[in-house]
């Protein structure tokens, strides 16, 4: 997904989102690492951009709703 797409989801739903990609990078570690080729070759590092994205819009509105508070 795109940041713009991230932004737009709540963050019940973003959470959700990155449950599912954590589980998903597992999974796909677990293959790469038992010597099955992806069938992405970038997968994995899409995976990790992704849930970066995610983390750093969940960190922006924490700072955000701190700054509100003062």
């Amino acid at each position: 997904m795109k940041t713009k797409e991230l932004r737009k989801l709540s963050k019940e739903e973003r959470l959700k989102r990155l449950e599912e990609l954590r589980l998903e990078l597992i999974k796909n570690r677990g293959l790469f690492e038992a010597g099955k080729p992806p069938k992405n070759v970038k997968l994995l590092k899409n995976i990790r951009k992704e849930i970066a994205r995610i983390l750093t819009i969940n960190r922006e509105e924490e700072l955000k709703n701190e700054a509100k508070k003062r």
